[in-house]
């Protein structure tokens, strides 16, 4: 089996989404990641959803390059969320052909999250998609232990657990509990490096894991002891936002060392 790696949305975040298709081409991926809904009100935000013509564009280049959908974000789960408000989303993505939707807990109702989660893997399974949720230190969904548990909970098929290597340090979570996840709950994962040393505030935190990560082997994480942990040939999507190098390194370009880097790790797995 040849393990899919995408090209996430954060990553090349200045590229238009019918840019990004054309950018995981350029670069060598297999998949890319598609953003229809913004994660933060500062950040651009394009008419995608729906029947729409920058939808039509990102179509007609997926179907020339043959890039593949592998999962869209970023849908937030917050105490007034009402989970069918995002069915046009969710339509969006299914027509994209992607398989995995991106999932944030921020709700700090715990059981309130749990139900919401599972109502919207409802919503999800009736487009043949799968909910992840993402555990993110600043989030309600803080670390492995409490991501799993609410998928736990949910008691959902579809229902995942997202872990991104740069959370799984900062939330100070363990690769050795991974083992108690189920192998279905790991759907996908998303790649990239951090230094070991944790910033001292939240917001330090936040504005790293935005703006200036590492790509795979220049960190410390054990992204080796990662991807042992994690099932054979989990589909990667490689999110490395790196704002400084973007100053003189342009997307494309990015995104192939951020791959190249990924390929020599998963060399050294059968060594």
């Amino acid at each position: 089996m040849t393990r899919p790696i995408s090209l996430a949305a954060l990553t090349v975040l200045e590229l238009t989404p019918p840019e990004m298709v054309t950018c995981a081409f350029d670069a060598g991926f297999s998949h890319v990641g598609i953003r229809l809904l913004p994660a933060t009100p500062t950040e651009p935000q394009y008419d995608i959803v729906g029947d729409t013509q920058m939808l039509r564009e990102v179509e007609r280049r997926l179907a020339d390059t043959g890039i593949k959908v592998l999962d869209v974000e970023i849908f937030r789960i917050k105490p007034d969320t009402v989970v069918g408000d995002y069915e046009t989303a969710i339509a969006t993505a299914a027509r994209l052909g992607a398989s995995e939707l991106l999932v944030a807990g921020n709700d700090p109702d715990e059981a309130r999250l749990t139900n919401t989660f599972a109502a919207f893997c409802d919503l999800a399974n009736s487009y043949g998609l799968a909910a992840n949720l993402e555990f993110m230190p600043w989030t309600d969904a803080k670390d492995l232990t409490q991501a799993a548990r609410i998928v736990q909970h949910a008691d959902r098929s579809n229902a995942g657990v997202l872990i991104d290597p740069f959370h799984l340090s900062r939330s100070r979570s363990c690769i050795k509990d991974i083992a108690g996840i189920p192998p279905s709950r790991l759907r996908f994962m998303q790649f990239c490096d951090v230094p070991a040393a944790i910033p001292s505030t939240m917001d330090a935190i936040l504005a790293e894991a935005r703006a200036e990560r590492l790509f795979p082997g220049d960190g410390e994480v054990d992204l080796l002891g990662l991807l042992r942990a994690a099932p054979r040939n989990i589909p990667l999507s490689l999110e490395v936002p790196a704002h400084t190098l973007a100053l003189t390194v342009g997307a494309t370009e990015r995104a192939r060392r951020a791959l190249a880097a990924t390929r020599r790790l998963l060399a050294q797995l059968d060594t």
